[in-house]
């Protein structure tokens, strides 16, 4: 007897739909075609072992197996369901008749219950192309996979419970979410505040021109002058996910395996933090079967790598590409995997090897030589993607000890908005761009062409500091940056001032100022 079943296979963001076709005929053996990887082959041992468990047998008989397009390799443990419920029903223990109406995904415990698999969501968003009347998935994945509408998803905790609902024998309720309700009560649960901090107003403000322009920023500065708590707090100002950004999102740490127990839709921009032994693989994705690396997870949201200059210069310098294109393909010898990643890149370092280059508090021991090799640990190429370079003193006591609070964030984030849409309305008409920081040189002469007395200023400014020529373009988008936060339709010089003083690492005297 031959019997299908539906599952899918998932390849980056494509999800394939896979058709599980079984023939049972008389014989012992057990044949399986369809380029399934070790995990997929070992699920006969699970499934014989789960249909004990549960009180079947599994059948004496000659079986083949073929899990179709047969030419598409599928990888992981979520195949065990469909399969095991397409040789019941192969065996005439299940009635076949409603089996096409459903898609399943799930791997089977020894015992029978049903293990959490990665990639529901986008799982459940072909179901619903498709036309599927419904999907059945582990209990611990069915809020990621029902916050797809149209769609009736089904949260088992067995295979007796799926055995039981396509036989009639029980009757189970999908499950239903309000999508927009529950994403939009976590939009604004922040637990880090810009109030929390006390001075560095200057640093503030530089943190908000870099959330209104999706600029990437690099914050230098001795220990303990506050960098990593106020990059942490960047999240809190920058505008909220939309729902289609936050289910892009989603879909990528679904398929990484990274969303939590009944998680749903991700509410906040992501903010990813890897530490500087991270290898490249682990940065940008990739493996055996390729999964998404920390740019990816950063998607819409930020990646922060605190320490710059310890990370491995080779695992730096994969990030080039992402940065410009915004997306990343992992080639392998027989397909390729291409998954997004458009983040904003924030990072942190000390001045220098010791820490106190410039902390008018400590002395610094290193010689111009020394300062200077450890900043080349970080090429021009990666600098030269880093609009902003700012640095940070330490906050003086007298501004510690303030009772006021800072600026809120949510005051910060109004204005922050604003800016993003006017970004918004002056780039509608540009795929893909959506941002200053995305504008390419044609684009910059077109909204961000300095006046007579701006380019006397810039001119000025890369002669007398010793500016590189990499910093001109960088400059005028910061300033359109400025200008938009200030509601202003053309670059004026005062904003082209402000962004100049945002270049401080392209200084030519750099290192041996205050040597």
């Amino acid at each position: 007897m031959l019997v299908k079943t539906y599952c899918a296979a998932v390849n980056g963001l494509d999800v394939t739909t896979i058709t599980i076709e079984v023939s049972l005929n008389r014989g012992v053996m057990y044949h399986f075609t369809g380029l399934g990887d070790e995990a997929v082959r070992e699920g006969k041992d699970r499934i014989a072992a789960a249909l004990q468990y549960t009180g079947y047998r599994f059948p004496t008989a000659d079986i083949t197996v073929n899990m179709a397009p047969a030419d598409l390799r599928k990888e992981g443990s979520s195949f065990d369901l469909p399969l095991a419920i397409a040789i019941l029903a192969a065996n005439g223990n299940i009635e076949s008749e409603h089996l096409g109406q459903y898609m399943m995904v799930g791997e089977l415990s020894l015992d029978g219950k049903l293990q959490p698999v990665k990639g529901a969501l986008p799982i459940a968003i072909r179901a619903r192309k498709e036309h599927f009347k419904g999907l059945i998935v582990p209990r611990q994945n069915v809020r990621e996979a029902a916050v797809v509408n149209n769609l009736d998803v089904y949260g088992m905790d067995s295979m007796m419970d799926v055995i039981q609902f396509l036989t009639g024998q029980k009757a189970f309720e999908p499950t239903v979410i309000d999508t927009r309700k529950e994403f939009y009560e976590h939009q604004y649960q922040y637990d880090l505040d810009f109030a929390d901090v006390r001075g560095q107003e200057n640093v503030k403000r530089a943190l908000e021109v870099a959330a209104a322009g999706s600029h990437n920023i690099i914050l230098i500065g001795p220990p303990g002058s506050g960098k990593s708590m106020m990059a942490k707090r960047l999240p809190s100002i920058l505008p909220p996910l939309t729902l289609a950004e936050s289910l892009e999102t989603t879909q990528v740490h679904s398929i990484a395996g990274k969303l939590g127990k009944d998680s749903s839709l991700i509410a906040q921009r992501p903010f990813r933090s890897p530490h500087h032994t991270i290898s490249e693989v682990a940065l940008v994705g990739g493996g055996a079967n390729p999964m998404p690396g920390e740019i990816s997870l950063a998607h819409h949201g930020i990646l922060y790598c605190d320490e710059l200059p310890e990370f491995n210069r080779h695992t730096l310098e994969v990030l080039r590409q992402p940065l410009e294109d915004r997306k990343i393909t992992i080639s392998r010898a027989k397909y390729a995997v291409e998954f997004p990643c458009n983040f904003q890149f924030v990072a942190s370092m000390n001045p220098c090897p010791c820490g106190y280059y410039g902390d008018p508090t400590h002395h610094c021991v290193c010689t111009p030589g020394q300062i200077q090799r450890y900043m080349s640990k970080i090429s021009g190429p990666l600098m030269d993607r880093i609009d902003l370079q700012i640095e940070i003193t330490p906050v003086p006591f007298s501004d510690i000890s303030k009772a006021e609070p800072g600026e809120p964030s949510s005051a910060i984030r109004e204005r922050v908005i604003k800016a993003r849409a006017i970004q918004n309305d002056r780039f509608k008409d540009y795929r893909g761009i959506y941002c200053n920081a995305q504008m390419s040189e044609r684009m910059i002469h077109k909204f961000a062409e300095p006046d007579e007395a701006g380019i006397t200023l810039l001119k000025t400014a890369m002669e007398r500091l010793s500016l590189s020529a990499r910093a001109y373009n960088r400059i005028l988008k910061v300033a359109r940056t400025i200008a938009d936060l200030a509601g202003s339709s053309s670059v004026q010089p005062d904003h082209l001032a402000e962004a100049i003083s945002y270049r401080n690492l392209d200084r030519g005297d750099w290192a041996e100022r205050g040597v």
